[in-house]
């Protein structure tokens, strides 16, 4: 559900909607095998808030952790793959000893991408230990960051020189912005109010802080991260991990990118099904054009399933529109395809040329007609 605070929005996202038709024929970038069989079947054909109720339902009610137990999880699940002693820190983008937790300088500790204060979860679980939003950042950035809404724009850090921040938002590396934007998807559905539980809900201008509902803005800018940076095989990784060794919850808009567009934006859901008995019972025709002045404008090719008898001559200053047994091509294609047929029949095929449209249309009906009997394959 989009809400629109009233203060603060100076949004300038005028071709977000086409943005989110891009990003909404994303295919699921995890292969069956890595999803648990079954996982998204409730979800399955749903758009908007059924989708979103439905995704709600599945990802509830997950295995909680406590925050002293996410320090332990994050030295996991965001280790350093070239240095397995440190952790990667994602607003810096740089690598530190995982003993070096503390809040002190040059120390790293647990933020949270949607701030405590935005819905007063603070540290308890299952919001505020939830680890599909909590990663390893550098103290003192962690402290610049606050609970600033995610944008774009703002003066370079400092120190995390890959982030800009104004005195509302965030602006996080470019690496990372697709993970981040997830997460924050992520949270808005699992958290509903249900069950004692906090709202948390994202809004499309800044916020402040809140009680629930909590809000977080910006969802237009969040949109555009999840087109702009993909999900790739490190976040794949986390998801797979929280899954089976903490949560037994999954991140639905890693699994299903296009889960986003469903919800948040205006794209209908793809079918169910694939067609069936795809086949290429086609024919296709050729011919050289007509010369002589004047030339034909195009020509109208008709087909029939018994014979040339049965083939109509046109009538001049009568058009006849395309369908399956009559096709109009224009002068210089000199070719036409037949498809649907039945395999291994016969079909009748003869070609008019005429020049004009409409009540001017003039075929050439008179002399040498010429015609063609196929076989479908």
């Amino acid at each position: 559900m989009l809400h629109l605070l009233p203060e603060n929005c100076n949004m300038n996202k005028s071709f977000f909607w086409f943005t989110v038709i891009l990003c909404l024929f994303f295919r699921p970038f995890l292969s069956d095998a890595q999803v648990p069989a079954g996982y998204y079947d409730d979800a399955s054909g749903l758009s908007g808030e059924a989708l979103k109720t439905a995704l709600h339902n599945i990802i509830d009610d997950h295995t909680t952790i406590s925050y002293t137990a996410v320090e332990a999880a994050l030295k996991v699940l965001d280790e350093d793959p070239n240095n397995s002693n440190n952790v990667w820190l994602l607003y810096k983008q740089t690598s530190t000893p995982k003993t070096n937790f503390g809040g002190g300088v040059d120390n790293w500790n647990r933020e949270h991408l949607w701030p405590s204060s935005h819905g007063d979860f603070g540290t308890s679980a299952p919001t505020g230990t939830d680890l599909h939003h909590m990663r390893p950042t550098d103290a003192s950035v962690n402290s610049d960051r606050g609970d600033k809404d995610f944008d774009d724009g703002g003066t370079t850090h400092s120190e995390a020189t890959l982030c800009k921040w104004t005195n509302d938002t965030w602006e996080p590396p470019d690496a990372v912005k697709g993970d981040i934007a997830r997460a924050i998807f992520y949270m808005e559905v699992r958290y509903e109010g249900d069950a004692g539980e906090v709202d948390l809900e994202m809004a499309d201008n800044y916020t402040s802080t809140s009680t629930s509902p909590g809000y977080l803005g910006v969802l237009a800018t969040l949109m555009q991260w999840h087109v702009g940076d993909p999900v790739d095989a490190t976040e794949q990784a986390r998801n797979n991990s929280i899954y089976s060794s903490y949560q037994n919850n999954r991140n639905p808009f890693v699994d299903h990118p296009e889960y986003a567009g469903y919800i948040w934006g205006d794209v209908e859901p793809e079918p169910t099904n694939h067609a069936t008995d795809f086949s290429a019972h086609n024919i296709t025709l050729n011919w050289t054009d007509a010369t002589g002045d004047p030339l034909p404008d195009a020509y109208l090719v008709r087909m029939s399933a018994t014979s040339f008898a049965a083939i109509t001559t046109p009538t001049d200053g009568v058009e006849v529109a395309d369908d399956f047994w009559d096709k109009n091509i224009g002068y210089g294609v000199e070719t036409c395809i037949f498809g649907g047929l039945t395999a291994n029949a016969t079909y009748y095929f003869k070609i008019f040329g005429y020049t004009g449209s409409g009540a001017s249309i003039d075929y050439k009906t008179d002399g040498d007609v010429q015609q063609v009997e196929v076989e479908a394959k």
